[in-house]
């Protein structure tokens, strides 16, 4: 595999897991590293196949992943069908059910459009608007990290192919955000708050921050 955009990365010859996925990503599993793919191409991209066994997907960056297939072990194609969405924990969806109600705390004159917006890779948690009537997409943890703000930059590049939603700005919410996750939010213009439970509960003052 030989990887071409920002930087170059190759992975010579083994046997690999590849995944392509009904929303048209592509990624390249070992037999390590739990779910997480020695690299991978997010939608929306192409792929293309040759006579001679080499597939390029090419993502709209124009960024290239080409991939050398030698021997085919097993292929196959399951249809997943919809998918159910992720049950949140107790204090997760609590935390998303408060902040629903008290959507303000994000900022004066905000208003909820609805919890749970769907979408084609599941939903959005929280999908409001802002004074101006721009379009908030919030995703909400309990601690936040790096898969978290991936999560919601998925959520975005959809939504933002609706032009009735469209441009759709991202707020990464949790109790606790890992500095790692700060910043890529932040290098990808997506903005981070911090909850307060007890305040959001109306035990305490609030105590939301927004950065």
């Amino acid at each position: 595999m030989d990887y071409a955009g920002r930087l170059t990365a190759h992975l010579p010859s083994a046997p690999r897991l590849l995944l392509i996925k009904a929303d048209g990503s592509v990624s390249i599993h070992a037999d390590d590293r739990a779910y997480k793919p020695l690299n991978w191409m997010s939608p929306p991209c192409t792929l293309k196949e040759s006579a001679d066994g080499v597939w390029t997907v090419i993502n709209k960056g124009g960024e290239k992943l080409i991939i050398t297939i030698e021997e085919m072990l097993h292929d196959s194609s399951h249809e997943l069908g919809v998918d159910p969405g992720l049950i949140k924990d107790g204090v997760e969806a609590h935390l998303q059910e408060l902040l629903a109600d008290r959507i303000e705390t994000l900022g004066a004159g905000w208003t909820l459009i609805r919890r749970e917006y769907p979408t084609a890779i599941g939903p959005v948690d929280i999908l409001c608007r802002d004074a101006n009537g721009g379009t908030i997409a919030v995703e909400i943890k309990r601690r936040g990290d790096i898969d978290g703000v991936e999560q919601l930059t998925r959520y975005l590049d959809l939504l933002n192919r609706d032009p009735h939603l469209a441009p759709v700005k991202g707020i990464f919410a949790a109790q606790e955000i890992k500095p790692q996750a700060r910043v890529l939010a932040t290098d990808r213009g997506i903005g981070c708050a911090v909850l307060d439970y007890d305040a959001l509960r109306g035990i305490e003052d609030d105590k939301l921050r927004l950065f």
